[in-house]
């Protein structure tokens, strides 16, 4: 059994994930071999769910683009992201939301949490 914990610990990224729940925005910066080119891809939206558990989680963004929905899972753990920005942090009382694959337009908005840092 330590085998594969071992084994995990080996194949991890080792880049600090900042926390974000559902219904927050963010940016992931992921890397995109074409060939033999790498260029890295901005892929911004609302985070519409986290699953799984341990090393092993996943979130899954969600964007529009030319007024189609579009969806990623990317796992938590995957070395081909290179960095994760918080843009604006979303006031929802769900998990999952799933609804608003369903709506357009203002209908689609979620409401900004506040949050306040303490200075040290």
């Amino acid at each position: 059994m330590d085998f594969i914990k071992i084994a995990e610990e080996a194949f991890a990224s080792g880049i600090e994930m900042p926390s974000f729940k559902s219904g927050d925005t963010i940016t992931v910066a992921y890397r995109i071999k074409e060939g033999n080119k790498e260029r890295i891809q901005q892929y911004r939206g609302v985070v519409i769910r986290i699953s799984g558990n341990g090393n092993k989680k996943r979130f899954t963004v969600r964007k529009m683009s030319d007024n189609v929905g579009v969806e990623r899972i990317f796992p938590m753990d995957s070395p081909f992201i290179e960095s994760i920005v918080v843009n604006k942090y979303g006031k929802v009382r769900r998990s999952k939301l799933y609804y608003l694959r369903a709506l357009t337009g203002k209908k689609a908005r979620i409401k900004e949490r506040r949050i306040v840092e303490k200075k040290a």
